[in-house]
Parts: C-alpha cells; sequence; structure tokens
C-alpha cells in the first residue's frame, strides 16, 4: 500500500481537529452495535429539524455525532473536505462549500449537469482528486492534506476493501478524522450499523461546516416540493410502475437495480409514487451478474423505464436522440409497453446528492404525471441558486 507510516514521519494532522476518545473508542475500527436487524437505540430518533452538533458558550468548538464513526469535535470550520461519494460532494456544494471539496472516489460516478440549471453554482471536477485508481492510495491523502475525510471507512475496508483497520488509523492519526456513512444503498451484508436517510446525513454534513440556515431553507423547497408533488399525485392504482436498470447507449442486455431496495439514490422515486416493477417477478437487485435480456423484460413487460449507464454527463436530448430511437427502432424493444407509450427515462445518478434530488423528483413528477403536471418547472431555481451562493437571505 502506497504511503507507509515511514515515510510520514512529521504528522500533518489538524490541531484544531480531533477526536473525543471517550466517545469513539473502537467504534472506527469495528462499528457500532446493533441488534439482528442492524437497528440502533438512535435509529429511531429523528434528526430533522434538530440540531446535530453541540457546541460549547464559551469558545467556537463543536462536535458531530455520526454513526459508525462516533464524535469528532472541530475547533473551528474546516477548509479542506475529502468526500468519496458524490452524494456527499452534492450536499457541500448545495451549502456553498464547493471550493472546500478535495476528492471523489470516481469522477465518472459523479453528474453535474443539474448545477447548469442554478447561476453561479458549479464545482471544478477536474480538479478533484480521483481516490480510485485500480485501489485507493494512502498517498493520495497526505498529498491533499485535508481537514476532515467526509468518507465512511468501511467504504475503504469493506466496500472497496483496499484498506485494512491499520490503514485507516494511520491516514487518521496522521492527517485527519472521518466521518460519514455510506448511503445510497441497503443491501450491503457489512452495513451492519445505522443507516441515515439523505436528509438526515445532509444535515450532519451541514453541521460540520455550519450551514445550519443554508440545510434549513433547502429542506424547506424539499418539503414543500414533496407536499405538491404528493398532493396532485393520481390514485396508486393509476400510477406507472417502473424497472430501474443498467444499460448502455445501445442495450441488448440490462441489470436490474431494485427500487424497492432502500437507499438515498432511490428517494426521489418513492417522493412520486413510483412502484418496482420488478416485485414479485422473482428478479433480484444488482449483484454485478444477474441480467435480462428483451425476451424476459417482455414477459415483466413494465409501464416506464429508468435506464443508468447510458453514457457520462448525458443530456435529457442526447438521451432522446440516442438511446430512446435505439428502442423504438429494435424489433424486441420496440415491442416494450414503456416503449410505445414514450415512458422511457434516464434513472438518475447512483449517489444522489439533495440537489440531485430535488431535480429528480420534478423530472419524475412532470415526465411520468404529464396530466397532473402540465408545468414544466416545480422548483424555483433562482431561489435555490441564490440559497447556495449568497445563503439566507433576510
Amino acid at each position: 500500500m502506497a504511503g507507509d507510516a515511514s515515510e510520514h514521519e512529521a504528522p500533518t494532522r489538524r490541531d484544531y481537529m480531533k477526536y473525543s476518545g471517550t466517545v469513539l473508542g473502537g467504534a472506527l475500527l469495528a462499528g457500532c452495535s446493533s441488534d439482528s436487524n442492524g437497528d440502533t437505540p438512535e435509529q429511531t430518533e429523528t434528526t430533522t429539524g434538530t440540531s446535530t452538533e453541540t457546541q460549547q458558550p464559551d469558545d467556537q468548538s463543536y462536535s458531530v455525532t455520526m454513526e459508525p464513526v462516533g464524535t469528532v469535535e472541530f475547533e473551528s470550520v474546516p477548509e479542506t473536505i475529502a468526500p468519496f461519494t458524490a452524494d456527499y460532494i452534492d450536499m457541500l456544494v448545495a451549502l456553498g462549500q464547493a471550493d472546500a471539496v478535495q476528492s471523489i472516489w470516481y469522477r465518472g460516478r459523479y453528474k453535474t449537469i443539474h448545477y447548469d440549471d442554478l447561476d453561479g453554482v458549479s464545482i471544478d471536477l477536474d480538479g478533484l482528486t480521483q481516490l480510485w485508481n485500480a485501489g485507493v492510495s494512502k498517498e493520495a491523502f497526505y498529498e491533499m492534506n485535508a481537514d476532515v475525510h467526509l468518507i465512511d471507512p468501511h467504504s475503504l475496508t469493506d466496500w472497496l476493501a483496499t484498506w485494512d483497520q491499520s490503514d485507516l488509523e494511520e491516514i487518521r492519526n496522521n492527517v485527519a478524522p472521518f466521518l460519514g456513512n455510506l448511503i445510497f444503498r441497503h443491501t450491503d451484508d457489512w452495513h451492519d450499523y445505522r443507516y441515515y436517510s439523505l436528509y438526515e446525513a445532509f444535515e450532519k454534513v451541514a453541521a460540520v461546516v455550519q450551514e445550519r440556515e443554508r440545510f434549513e431553507a433547502i429542506q424547506s423547497m424539499h418539503e414543500d416540493l414533496i407536499e405538491t408533488v404528493q398532493a396532485r399525485l393520481p390514485p396508486r392504482t393509476e400510477r406507472p410502475n417502473a424497472a430501474l436498470m443498467f444499460a448502455g447507449k445501445q442495450p441488448e442486455t440490462f441489470t436490474p437495480y431494485r427500487i424497492s431496495g432502500g437507499g438515498a439514490n432511490k428517494e426521489h422515486f418513492r417522493a412520486v409514487g413510483i412502484e418496482d416493477a420488478f416485485e414479485g417477478t422473482g428478479v433480484e437487485g444488482y449483484t454485478g451478474s444477474e441480467s435480462l435480456d428483451y425476451e424476459t423484460l417482455l414477459e415483466i413487460d413494465p409501464d416506464s423505464l429508468l435506464l443508468r449507464y447510458h453514457g457520462r454527463g448525458m443530456t435529457r436530448a442526447e438521451f432522446e436522440d440516442t438511446v430512446i430511437p435505439y428502442l423504438e427502432d429494435h424489433n424486441l424493444g420496440s415491442e416494450l409497453t414503456a416503449v410505445q407509450e414514450g415512458r422511457v427515462f434516464r434513472g438518475g445518478p447512483i449517489y444522489a446528492g439533495p440537489l440531485h434530488n430535488l431535480f429528480m423528483i420534478e423530472r419524475y413528477a412532470t415526465g411520468l404525471y404529464p396530466t397532473q403536471f402540465e408545468e414544466d418547472q416545480l422548483i424555483d431555481r433562482d431561489r435555490l441558486a441564490t440559497i447556495i451562493t449568497e445563503g439566507v437571505q433576510e
């Protein structure tokens, strides 16, 4: 493993950021205790609308608690932050902290098209350190020298399995602490500690960067959007189901990815009442090996198709000019109900942050229910951009 501790005798860890040893104990290395369902006592608590930090009255220090790490203490707001998955980067962008972002685990998994609709909102994707390069090097962490790693440590030891516990300890002690929770899916056996919803995790990140007002303003927009959409949805029996799948630009096979599987990257589907077309069919979720051909898909015949991995950064227009015509001209694909009735959509990013979430709720509500949502836009883009770029105005 690159970045041996002997090559970095002078610690670079920030003096103003430290672990609360009495709270953490072995949580970083072993995760948190849980019952057989992976639930912990904290899992029944509602964090929305409540503070996730504690602050001492006589100084500027504060702490943020998030499983599986525990409590991290800050003596000032971190200026440089190293996230892993794009959902956490999107949170930082939403909180006006794009310049603090240092890293991404894989650039191709970060969709930024929605920023084009928000005046003044952007991020330098090419300027981020890509952490995945045939593994994850510790040397990249030393070179970034970030103030905090917004990374679930189990992402490195269990999901990608490129580090062991000693690697985590080395970077924690010599560079900066970890804080984060892998939230995009709920299907990993090793994730035996609390999951957070998208907005629960977003609130934790807001506490890290001390941007409570921005968080609450965006949360309010999200709640208003949900209320508007759900008040106008047709009865459940009249809502189309959908098959969420990975597919290429000219798909001949499809890899299923279950809407019902849980996780932050599916919260927008639930918000607009989409049912899983694979429910009760025996089709399992994503395993990396299962695939469906057109014959099998025709037997299920979903009302809608939600396709992912059709091309990095492909716009809606590009999708409609390439993927959809291919399906319409395909001798079997053209027989699918979803194709014939014009309900083929991009499936959205795998790592969906709060800004992704807002735009996808709007996209699927207006796309799936054109009678109920005749307007093209349900989000006040100017208001959202102002919150991000200028903060909350009095």
